[in-house]
């Protein structure tokens, strides 16, 4: 009974001197993840505003945007920014894209996601963004893999997924984009 009782004791101190680690270690590390992630998304804000200014946050009611903000050519609205919700292979993705009034893609950047790498991870580089860029206001935005290139479909191959979650964001970012109009 006095060995169990030991071997008891010396677990839940392991287990207390662990756990008060991870705490110290979470303490310290905690607030430079979320400082890095906020300079993540002002990046990827600037980068999606491209030539024009990130102007102010648009109030929008939807389950596919988290965040809308104008981008401003001077003191007009030359489109919007959105932080997109998509769901791929890996679980949920979110899409930095900017767009035109009339839904035209300007520019897009997969952040957050855990994608496949080699496959869905792809994503992530701007070339499968550029496939998309030009696309959704006059000419629509692929739905399929049958609506790219012969080029394009084979570089989204054995990535099916995650090409409709991405693709399914992009076109819900440009009908938003279409209903908020060069006005806010």
């Amino acid at each position: 009974m006095k060995e169990i009782m030991k071997t008891g004791i010396i677990l839940f101190l392991i287990c207390a001197v662990s756990a008060g680690l991870c705490g110290i270690v979470n303490s310290v590390t905690a607030p430079v993840i979320a400082e890095n992630l906020i300079r993540e998304r002002e990046a990827a804000l600037a980068v999606a505003a491209g030539e024009y200014t990130v102007g102010d946050e648009v109030a929008i009611d939807t389950p596919n945007a988290n965040v809308a903000y104008t981008i401003l050519d001077g003191d007009e609205v030359a489109g919007y920014v959105f932080e997109l919700n998509a769901n791929g292979y890996g679980g949920a993705m979110t899409i930095i894209a900017s767009y035109y009034p009339d839904g035209e893609l300007i520019s897009a950047q997969l952040t957050t996601n855990s994608e496949t790498p080699g496959l869905g991870k792809n994503a992530e580089n701007s070339w499968y963004m550029d496939m998309f860029r030009g696309l959704g206001g006059e000419n629509p935005l692929p739905v399929t893999s049958s609506d790219l290139s012969a080029d394009d479909a084979a570089a989204v191959s054995g990535a099916t997924v995650t090409f409709t979650g991405v693709s399914t964001a992009l076109r819900n970012g440009s009908e938003l984009a279409k209903s908020l109009g060069g006005g806010v």
